[in-house]
């Protein structure tokens, strides 16, 4: 199983907002500049998990993202359900149908092996994330765009 892009960077947006506490709520320009992620993907980003209610995004002088109390306790298991929604492994039932469908026994395996994967994130917070060494690790990436 393979996580979309999408996903993974919510994931990054969310840790680099938890190690914020103390400092300057920053823009989603400096978290996508932060991250190496185009802006306008993370600026996606920030309207879903703004829309789920783990962020706050505020406009303006003084403005920026910080991350509500639900974002930090946010189990990551059922984030990554939320936002990669539904979809199976595999694809049994697309335009071109696969002919063991209705005997197939590798179906219900990988859902099987997809409900372990979230069972084993489902008790790790976002807080959990970015304990050390991950959290100092983002604090010192930096914060600020570099200049155009």
């Amino acid at each position: 199983m393979r996580l979309t892009r999408f996903t993974d960077v919510a994931l990054r947006v969310l840790m680099r907002l938890a190690v914020t506490e103390d400092r300057e709520p920053p823009t989603t320009r400096e978290v996508a500049a932060t991250m190496r992620v185009p802006y306008t993907h993370t600026a996606k980003v920030v309207a879903r998990l703004q829309h789920l209610g783990l962020l706050d995004a505020r406009r303006g002088r003084g403005g920026g993202l910080t991350l509500t109390p639900a974002g930090r306790s946010a189990s990551i298991g059922s984030l990554v359900r939320e936002l990669e929604g539904p979809e199976e492994v595999v694809e049994c039932e697309g335009d071109t149908p696969c002919p063991l469908r209705s005997a197939c026994r590798l179906r219900g395996a990988l859902r099987e092996a997809q409900n372990a994967f979230y069972a084993t994130l489902d008790p790790i917070t976002v807080t959990d994330l970015v304990t050390s060494p991950t959290g100092p690790l983002l604090l010192g990436i930096g914060s600020r765009p570099p200049p155009d």
